[in-house]
């Protein structure tokens, strides 16, 4: 039990593992390119955790793939995190890269836009510019299902990103079933995304990394 650390609760111990996992757009695994293992320490008596700041992991993951990148120069590597990746210091650490790989997040904050507004809002407002089709598949009890989403984007400033531009993308679900609450899914990344061909392509790519999160 020495140097393992709390997990779920502080009495409940072990390491946790962060694995940075490749695969193609037609969900053949590549294998695992970077695992980042960490132990927690535990809660002082304030109630605080002293450590590494453990969002870290998500900048180096896509540090990994921006190496592979420089050596796949004629192969373009996607970055692709859930909710927990969104954070500025990653879209940040890309840029400082030049951005050898794309980077594609999903988004977790209704962040402030450098125009003024709301990044959700701002790319709810936008027009429809396709829709998507495709098989849910269960989980947690749920059986799985048809899902089909409106898709929209919009190309948009943050703030302390020096200037540099990026997509949001919404993929909201019409037609749920009654009872269900409907799939939505916003996603930010470096890519331009012009028609609905580009914005189903970046939901694809989110949809790998989704279905290989839920089918652990």
């Amino acid at each position: 039990m020495e140097g393992l650390g709390p997990l779920s609760y502080e009495a409940q111990r072990g390491m946790f593992l962060h694995p940075t996992y490749a695969v193609t757009p037609d969900r053949e695994p590549l294998g695992v390119i970077d695992a980042w293992m960490w132990a927690r320490e535990p809660k002082d008596a304030d109630g605080n955790r002293s450590g590494i700041k453990e969002s870290v992991r998500w900048i180096e993951g896509y540090e990994r793939v921006a190496e592979q990148a420089t050596l796949l120069p004629q192969t373009r590597l996607v970055y692709v995190t859930d909710r927990e990746g969104d954070i500025a210091e990653l879209m940040a650490r890309a840029q400082e890269l030049g951005q050898p790989a794309d980077w594609l997040i999903r988004s977790q904050h209704n962040r402030n836009l450098a125009e003024g507004g709301k990044l959700w809002d701002s790319v709810d407002a936008n027009p429809v510019l396709g829709e998507i089709t495709f098989i849910l598949p269960g989980r947690a009890g749920q059986k799985a299902r048809e899902v089909k989403q409106e898709l929209r984007a919009r190309r948009v400033k943050l703030p302390g990103l020096a200037g540099a531009e990026l997509t949001c993308v919404e993929a909201r679900e019409i037609g749920a079933p009654a009872g269900v609450k409907p799939v939505v899914w916003r996603l930010l990344t470096n890519r331009d995304a012009p028609d609905a061909d580009a914005v189903i392509e970046l939901v694809e790519g989110y949809r790998a990394r989704w279905e290989v999160g839920v089918s652990r």
